[in-house]
């Protein structure tokens, strides 16, 4: 017999604030006994779009959806222009041919894409809390938790072992898409769901466009160079880790566009419905 429903989400959250607050001792001793201070910008993310979440709470509106999307949204700009900003210092470094090699991908790490890790580590574990916090979630295995969950997990052992950083930082343009997530969930929740307004359709350009570019595209494309690049990488754990979280996040990418999908269908029938 499947267990009630609020002692499963209340399962749920207890599974999710231990891992967190596992993740959290995990970094606290590296940066204390192991002297990790490189590791500080997941500290600074943190408390930056914790900030930035008082901020929204207490000038705009005190819905902790609306506070949580508004926050989520910045977290998609600032994290996407440091991505761009990166791929663009690295093309004028080393040239497009040379900055997507194994040993630079792998090995290697672009300037400013540690500490952009490490800031995005710091959201994920804010954005897992606030959630955590006020119930932002549904369903008894949360895609929003998992997909957190194995951002901190891979992110963080990528940054303890200082390898795949630059692999991660591409997986990143995925916020990109995030923007126009973001976007719209704020518009809807401001009250502006006409569906026939130019805006509102350039908005559905702009999402789909990054979803099967920046989201969809660019996770496969990872996900086949770490497999065509298999037999370049060492013994370790960090081919398995990797395409196990770029499975993962395959499978949520697809969960994902399912959604979007319904939600297109929904403004559509809206919009005959008007019409």
């Amino acid at each position: 017999m499947a267990p009630p429903r609020g002692r499963a989400k209340g399962d749920t959250a207890v599974f999710f604030a231990a891992t967190l607050v596992l993740w959290g001792v995990s970094v606290a001793f590296e940066m204390t006994f192991n002297r990790r201070s490189e590791l500080a910008p997941v500290v600074a993310g943190f408390f930056f779009f914790q900030a930035a979440n008082w901020a929204v709470r207490f000038s705009l509106s005190r819905d902790p959806l609306f506070v949580n999307t508004a926050v989520s949204l910045l977290h998609s700009t600032v994290t996407t222009t440091s991505v761009v900003l990166i791929l663009i210092g690295q093309w004028m470094i080393k040239g497009l041919g040379n900055m997507f090699e194994h040993e630079q991908l792998f090995g290697g790490t672009w300037l400013g894409a540690y500490s952009a890790l490490c800031f995005s580590c710091g959201y994920f574990s804010y954005d897992q809390l606030d959630m955590l916090r006020y119930h932002l979630y549904s369903g008894w295995i949360p895609g929003i938790l998992v997909h957190h969950l194995i951002l901190l997990v891979c992110f963080t052992l990528a940054l303890y072992r200082n390898v795949t950083i630059n692999y991660l930082v591409l997986s990143l343009m995925c916020e990109f898409h995030s923007i126009f997530l973001h976007m719209r969930k704020v518009r809807r929740m401001a009250g502006f769901r006409d569906a026939k307004s130019r805006a509102v359709k350039v908005e559905w350009v702009l999402n789909w466009t990054t979803f099967f570019v920046t989201r969809l595209g660019c996770h496969i494309l990872i996900t086949y160079r770490l497999i065509s690049d298999a037999p370049k990488f060492g013994r370790g754990i960090e081919l398995p880790l990797a395409l196990f979280g770029m499975a993962g996040m395959n499978l949520l990418n697809i969960i994902l566009g399912r959604d979007l999908y319904g939600a297109y269908k929904r403004e559509k029938n809206q919009q005959r419905r008007q019409e």
